[in-house]
């Protein structure tokens, strides 16, 4: 039903398969009316014109409508609203938040879902307010799984959304999320609402951070009524994948425009301050004057506009790996939204698990950038693979490299001294020592300090062109060596890197940039070292991995039916994983092996360890190497 295709941490992109259609996700399911007399903007637009692949309306409204409710049991929902895409339905839970009460049960508006043919059915559950107390945020929990329990065999044919409640105690949303988990093919974070509408994102946060570790990672999260442009971003980084709200139409009804960065009443405006194609069409100097039944319908189109630019741009950030960096951008929109972002980087462990090895950049959009779980988990590594080695040196601030220092490493780095210490550089995570400076974070790291004003340096002093080539020469040599041990100790631990090392390895590097691109055994390339600064093994890498790491380290056991495609580099799906290194993190090199440990193939992991197998769908490691790859031919052939 739900297949991961790309990935950002915990934000990702996805496919949703319904009865009508697939969903891309992220995803914005506008609110609809179920009485398309009452619709600003008509679904049939929606679809034919906007792009939207489904709409969510009100299961509640319609049935209290008896003319339109026999409609849609005789037409279907579908033809009713003139939307051929997906149709997600609510069930009266959020009417209960507004008006304290529903005049429905459980199994007869979920059977009322059923008769007119909605693609995900919503339980009925129990609304919980944010001041809820304890006791009766617990019942409210318990009444919700009980519901979708009963819910779950009478869900025919439809997917059913299961709510995920708890107020803003963490271990009820960890007991809703949890008992949702096995239910529902949607699991929906409800109860927010009130938060969003009093700006109290910061408790949005907590609320996420309480209920996002538990819920399964196979199934689409739901994040009911989050339908503001300026949360998209924030809401992805947590996971959301469906988001939904009525805001374009009520925020236009009372001329208020919507934008990434906040909304603004159109009666302040003396400026066109947008530039979109609709407000070119209509300058909202003149918008601005309309009555209002002519204002509202283009208002809410400008509104439905920035939504969908604004999920279209999350999506892209989540394939650029710079979700973090587009959500921190809006936090600088709102104080409440800067405060909800602290508040996310206040809980690493919730992003950890899936934290990507690398990404392609690291730039610092507020102070708090550098206390991203990225830069956490740099840290606390750094502190592990240092600990008990001291500092004998500190270089100037960067920029440095190694393939820079390369070319001219600090003196006396050769020396007894300075085998068995570090030296280091300065960034804005800290000291790095020189040999880990191109590894992400602190390699594509782009920071203010790096853009301060330079100063006037003294000439140094001079030195004999034999001295300069001699220190070269002798402590270029000490460098590689510690350079290509230290990354391999980085990756794997100092014991496998050591093993590795119990053999000579060369180095090869680029001639155009200096860069170590890839660690050779004699002829054969055991490591292609990426723009990440990291080493990538080779089959044949694979291979004196196996030897060094004890099982399950670093390993993908793959079906037996996999067995002959996964040899020939085909990818491994998630299906055919019996079991893996839980420790794994998306963008992790992989062996991966049959059940006797035999390797087959190495590759990337998409998927955290831990998701492996869960996801009926999808890819779970991209085989990037295997014995009959290119790369292994030529390395075994290649000269020095």
């Amino acid at each position: 039903m739900f297949e991961l295709i790309d990935r950002d941490g915990l934000g990702r992109r996805g496919r949703l398969e319904t009865p009508h259609g697939m969903v891309e996700t992220p995803a914005l399911l506008p609110v609809v009316h179920p009485d398309p007399a009452r619709q600003a903007v008509p679904p049939k637009e929606l679809r034919e014109e906007w792009g939207f692949g489904a709409v969510i309306t009100s299961s509640y409204i319609l049935r209290r409508q008896p003319a339109l409710a026999e409609r849609a049991k005789a037409e279907g929902l579908h033809r009713l609203l003139g939307f051929p895409g997906a149709i997600m339905t609510d069930s009266g839970a959020f009417q209960q938040h507004a008006y304290g009460e529903v005049e429905v049960g459980p199994e007869e508006i979920l059977r009322f879902q059923g008769e007119i043919g909605s693609d995900i059915a919503t339980v009925l559950d129990e609304f919980v307010e944010p001041e809820a107390t304890y006791e009766e945020a617990r019942q409210g929990v318990e009444t919700t799984l009980e519901r979708a329990r009963a819910a779950r065999s009478a869900r025919g044919e439809r997917l059913l959304a299961v709510p995920v409640q708890g107020g803003l105690f963490s271990d009820l949303r960890q007991r809703s999320a949890e008992g949702a988990s096995p239910i529902g093919d949607v699991l929906a974070v409800g109860g927010i609402v009130p938060l969003m509408e009093s700006y109290r994102f910061a408790d949005l946060a907590r609320v996420l951070s309480f209920a996002r570790p538990h819920l399964a990672p196979e199934r689409p999260v739901h994040l009911f009524g989050l339908g503001h442009p300026m949360l998209f971003a924030f809401g992805a980084l947590f996971g959301g994948d469906l988001f939904d709200s009525s805001s374009y139409h009520k925020f236009a009804k009372r001329g208020t425009l919507l934008f990434p960065y906040g909304s603004l009443p159109l009666v302040d405006l003396q400026e066109e301050v947008c530039g979109c194609f609709l407000c070119a069409k209509t300058p909202l100097t003149q918008l601005k004057d309309l009555p209002p039944e002519e204002q509202s319908p283009l208002v809410a189109r400008h509104n439905l506009l920035q939504c969908k630019l604004e999920i279209a741009r999350v999506r892209q950030a989540i394939r650029d790996g710079e979700l973090w960096e587009l959500a921190e951008e809006r936090s600088t929109g709102h104080p409440a939204l800067a405060r909800a972002m602290d508040e996310a980087r206040s809980h690493p462990e919730v992003f950890l698990p899936t934290e990507p090895l690398s990404r392609r950049s690291f730039r610092v959009i507020v102070p708090g950038s550098l206390q991203r779980p990225a830069a956490v988990r740099f840290r606390e590594h750094l502190a592990r693979w240092s600990s008990g080695v001291a500092v004998i040196g500190e270089t100037e601030r960067r920029p440095l490299s190694p393939s820079s220092l390369r070319r001219a490493p600090p003196l006396a780095l050769a020396s007894k001294g300075g085998e068995g210490g570090i030296w280091s550089t300065s960034c804005a995570l800290g000291p790095v020592p020189l040999e880990l400076t191109e590894i992400y974070p602190a390699g594509p790291l782009v920071a203010p300090e790096d853009y301060a004003p330079h100063e006037a340096r003294p000439a140094p002093t001079p030195r004999s062109e034999e001295v300069e080539a001699e220190d070269r020469e002798r402590n270029s040599e000490a460098w590689v060596h510690r350079h290509v041990g230290s990354i391999l100790s980085w990756t794997w631990g100092r014991e496998a890197a050591a093993k590795l090392l119990a053999t000579p390895l060369r180095a090869r590097h680029s001639r155009s940039t200096g860069r170590l691109r890839e660690v050779l055994r004699e002829k054969r390339i055991l490591f292609v070292v990426a723009n990440d600064g990291l080493p990538h093994p080779t089959f044949a890498g694979g291979e004196e991995l196996r030897a060094v790491l004890p099982a399950p380290r670093a390993r993908v056991v793959a079906h037996a039916d996999a067995v002959p495609f996964v040899s020939e580099g085909r990818s491994l799906f998630s299906r055919h994983v019996v079991r893996a290194d839980p420790e794994l993190s998306p963008g992790d090199a992989v062996l991966v092996v049959d059940a006797e440990d035999h390797l087959l193939s190495v590759g990337r992991a998409l998927l955290s360890g831990a998701e492996m197998g869960r996801f009926r769908r999808g890819v779970a490691v991209r085989v990037v190497s295997h014995a009959g790859s290119r790369v292994e031919k030529e390395g075994s052939s290649e000269g020095a």
